[in-house]
């Protein structure tokens, strides 16, 4: 069976895949008898999502699945050799480090993906489909409910163009989620991976059928019956035909994201296999993925109801479906996992995302073993934290149930690539659990962090140098971002003040080039911080905090100000700071220097000895990551500069 280019375009309008959407419909009993793309009914009235995965929006089944009698899987064969293999592959696992996603896709790959004859079909599963929903992004650059949740398009790139460089022709991208083909379309299009694939001519497919989005050809139809599992904790698993094409004669690459999950603890390539495959208790099909973790909605009803909290049934819950997805790697085990982090994510990987600092790539033939080290890298390895909150769990049951059914041992993996030595070093742990726990715990609120402006009587010359006057004034600097997650970005910041000024000087590392050079510095940039800039928020008096001037500066000389009424309301957007600015760069050492002279009489009528003004310092810097820094982190699960708990203080002195 093999997808032609032909059929992407109408494989992504007519199948249904995307599981984790808040708004969705089913397929109405009527539309399942055809073959075109179908109408919708509402969900059953006793529906509630499945916080976990969103994979389906009903407890409620239909009738059971009548899956294609075409061709049966031969389960039993399938699992014991991938059982051998799991037992007897002990091969090292490879960390690469970069700031490319395209660049470490490829470089992965080449290490890692085993050899196969060109002409076998190969198909290369992203996690596409790992979060809660769509959001409405207010701003360019917002968060739209996808981005950092699931694979980066640019690493899969990388993935294909390694293939096609071996002369695999026969590719596909696919993974399977669980809904209808708009919210699939619209997924594919955020995520970038629409336009990826249309780019390197592979067809995207959405693995998840039952017949409901059917045409006859090439296309995946009714998924096939598995033999043979009868003993196992899945016995009515369902298989799509591209899978079981790939897994039968072809190369089967698994490339999910490495962040934290709120259920599962990691997400990475034995959670990822839960986009593979089916259940046949109930149509649709590929609606029925929530009975992977079925037992977990007894302990989401009982929080529901606001019954107290038990841990107990909420471990028992995740060792049952730890059993389930282990056994669905030994029927869907891939033949490379090719883990993606630029960057990787802590949190709960759906709604509190925290940026793990720098790039890294993660891959491997053995599942287990990879898992093992992405835990590690997300601080989630032998964690003693949460082995209080999990029954003893020091990482992933999955990770832990598979090991000890395969006998692979997990102390200490081999490493290879230029990214081993990274993890020598202890790592930094956050995550939020869908129980109601958080590693480390919320920290108490910090006190206000202050920085002082030295009074000068000679002005400083404007001129993006580092004088003497500059060195002769406390410094604060900061590397943290948003949410308080260490970038290692580095940013530092120098005040000083006259009657007629207040003078500022930022030494910016790490700085690129996100900034378009062909418009005017002499002129006011609009929409400034969508490039590199750093931020400054001063309020003239303390007693009114939310009244403040907004200062943008870009490190190629480019502004803005305006006056700000309201926590993030736009007073007077033609406010004028009185800037006079000058920048100095290093482009080899990825380094800048912005200074400026504020002499707005808004601001200078402030400027008393002894004053203490309320003070915020930002920087937006790069385009893929975007940061966004923070002297003082807000700690908000997206960015949002303009809160109250975002200030500190910046004391005048005499």
């Amino acid at each position: 069976m093999v997808l032609h280019r032909l059929a992407r375009i109408f494989l992504a309008a007519s199948l249904g895949s995307l599981g984790c959407a808040q708004s969705r419909t089913e397929p109405s009993a009527a539309a399942s008898a055809r073959a075109a793309p179908v109408a919708s009914a509402p969900p059953s009235p006793s529906a509630e999502p499945d916080t976990v995965s969103q994979a389906s929006p009903a407890y409620d089944g239909g009738a059971p699945v009548e899956p294609s009698s075409a061709k049966v899987v031969d389960g039993a064969k399938l699992r014991a050799r991938h059982i051998a293999r799991l037992e007897s592959d002990r091969s090292p696992v490879t960390v690469l480090t970069g700031e490319s996603a395209l660049e470490l896709g490829q470089r992965l790959c080449e290490s890692v993906v085993p050899r196969r004859e060109p002409g076998v079909p190969v198909l290369v599963k992203p996690n596409l489909c790992g979060f809660d929903g769509f959001k409405v992004v207010s701003k360019p650059g917002g968060d739209d409910g996808v981005a950092g949740r699931v694979t980066d398009a640019e690493f899969t790139r990388g993935v294909v163009r390694c293939l096609k460089a071996r002369g695999h022709r026969r590719i596909v991208v696919a993974d399977g989620c669980g809904n209808s083909h708009e919210h699939w379309l619209r997924a594919v299009e955020l995520s970038g991976y629409a336009r990826m694939t249309a780019e390197e001519q592979v067809p995207l497919v959405a693995l998840d059928d039952d017949g409901v989005f059917d045409k006859t050809g090439d296309q995946p139809g009714k998924p096939l019956r598995v033999s043979g599992l009868e003993k196992t904790h899945v016995p009515t698993l369902l298989m799509p035909k591209l899978l079981a094409e790939a897994l039968e004669t072809g190369l089967f690459v698994s490339v999910p994201k490495i962040k934290a999950h709120r259920y599962s603890v990691v997400s990475l390539g034995i959670k990822g296999m839960q986009g593979t495959v089916m259940r046949s208790e109930a149509t649709p099909a590929y609606n029925q993925k929530w009975r992977m973790h079925e037992e977990l909605k007894a302990y989401l009803g009982r929080r529901k109801r606001g019954e107290p909290e038990d841990r107990a049934q909420y471990v028992a819950s995740l060792e049952a479906f730890a059993e389930r997805m282990v056994d669905v790697l030994e029927l869907s085990l891939p033949d490379a996992v090719l883990a993606e982090g630029v960057p990787a994510m802590a949190g709960d990987g759906f709604q509190t995302l925290r940026r793990v600092p720098g790039g890294v790539a993660i891959g491997g033939t053995n599942p287990v073993l990879v898992d093992r080290v992405g835990a590690e890298y997300l601080g989630l390895w032998n964690n003693a934290e949460l082995a209080q909150q999990l029954g003893g769990h020091r990482t992933s049951p999955l990770i832990e149930l598979a090991a000890r059914r395969y006998g692979v041992p997990l102390a200490k993996p081999e490493l290879i690539g230029d990214g081993a030595l990274s993890l020598k070093k202890p790592r930094a742990t956050f995550f939020k659990a869908l129980a109601p726990f958080t590693i480390p715990p919320a920290p108490a609120a910090a006190e206000a962090p202050t920085a002082h402006a030295r009074r000068v009587t000679a002005s400083p010359q404007i001129d993006g140098k580092l004088e003497p006057a500059w060195l002769e004034t406390p410094a604060i600097s900061w590397q943290t971002d948003y949410s308080g997650a260490d970038t290692g970005i580095r940013t530092t910041a120098r005040f000083l003040w006259a009657d007629s000024a207040l003078f500022a000087l930022f030494e910016l590392e790490g700085t690129g080039s996100n900034t378009d050079t062909s418009r005017p510095v002499a002129l006011e940039r609009d929409k400034l911080y969508q490039e590199d800039c750093v931020e400054l928020f001063l309020a003239p008096s303390a007693s009114q905090p939310s009244r403040y001037f907004e200062v943008e500066l870009g490190p190629f000389g480019h502004f803005f100000d305006l006056e700000i009424g309201g926590y993030g309301k736009v007073s007077k957007s033609e406010w004028s700071s009185k800037l006079t600015i000058a920048v100095a760069r290093n482009e080899a050492a990825r380094t800048a220097i912005v200074e400026a002279r504020i002499a707005s009489a808004d601001v200078t009528s402030a400027l008393a000895a002894g004053a203490r003004l309320p003070l915020a310092l930002y920087r937006m810097e790069g385009k893929a990551p975007r940061n966004y820094l923070a002297w003082r982190p807000a700690r908000t699960p997206k960015p949002n500069f303009h809160l109250a708990e975002g200030f500190g203080t910046l004391i005048i002195d005499p």
